[in-house]
């Protein structure tokens, strides 16, 4: 037994529930990735030199699927999310999208590959109106960007009607919708959320999740990073529970938000809210 899964059953055996669910088992994993758009093997990441907050992580989401990750602070959650766009060195493992390596390269290079990301910070130009962010996210195919603006604005009908509105002088809510419908310019496949409803009121919250869910409608596949975990759950296909930069638990997001141990363990009161 590794030292995590020693540590996981030791905090299963505290909260007074079975252990088999503390560990996933990479077996399951490796039947199941098959044939994934995208999929991560065993990622081991960090920032600081020989320090990893990814500590074999492994993922997979397959086309049209809604994947959420929730996990205590400091799981490794967004640093999973950047790892998987070329923002934080991998160390180990490996990372594949189509069945293509992918591993180690650049944000730019996976954008022109279909992968889109928004970041939970600083993520709109202020200084620029909607429209222009909107802009910035086609600059690869500007011969797109009318086709492109009338998807993105079909589904936030506010970014269409504030078009000209400096991005800084928005709401957090809209700011949240620039920053999404920017990385639907690129017309991704594949499109990673960090923390969407972050700062948001209960109200925009519950929009954002809508919108997530009309975006995964659309044909593009999502991995969402969440804090909240009971919304996250409720609406995806399956869900992923990281703690200390390693799977702990995944299922569809009904077998996690209802099953007792995960509750106990990782979820507590946001299960039952």
């Amino acid at each position: 037994m590794t030292e995590f899964e020693d540590d996981a059953v030791t905090r299963v055996a505290e909260a007074g529930v079975e252990s088999d669910a503390a560990v996933t088992d990479r077996g399951d994993h490796l039947e199941a990735a098959e044939g994934a758009l995208l999929r991560c093997d065993q990622l081991v990441a960090g920032y600081v030199p020989g320090v990893n907050i990814l500590n074999g992580c492994d993922l997979y989401v397959k086309q049209g699927e809604l994947i959420g990750i929730i996990g205590p602070n400091g799981a490794g959650k967004s640093t999973l999310l950047k790892a998987l766009f070329g923002l934080v060195e991998v160390r180990s493992g490996g990372i594949t999208l189509n069945g293509e390596d992918i591993t180690g390269l650049k944000a730019h290079a996976l954008v022109s590959r279909g992968v889109g990301f928004v970041p939970q910070t600083n993520n709109v130009f202020p200084s620029l109106t909607v429209e222009e962010n909107l802009e910035m996210g086609a600059f690869q195919a500007p011969g797109k960007f009318k086709e492109r603006f009338a998807f993105v604005c079909d589904i936030f009908p506010a970014l269409n009607e504030r078009r000209k509105q400096r991005a800084g002088s928005l709401s957090g809510g809209e700011r949240q919708m620039v920053a999404m419908g920017r990385a639907l310019m690129t017309e991704p496949s594949v499109l990673l959320l960090d923390e969407p409803s972050a700062g948001l009121s209960p109200k925009l919250q519950d929009l954002v999740f809508i919108q997530t869910q009309q975006i995964n409608r659309a044909g593009v596949t999502v991995v969402m990073v969440e804090q909240n975990a009971r919304r996250c759950l409720q609406i995806c296909d399956r869900g992923y529970v990281l703690d200390q930069g390693r799977n702990a638990y995944t299922a569809s997001g009904r077998d996690l938000i209802n099953d007792p141990k995960v509750i106990e363990l990782y979820l507590g009161t946001l299960a039952r809210a």
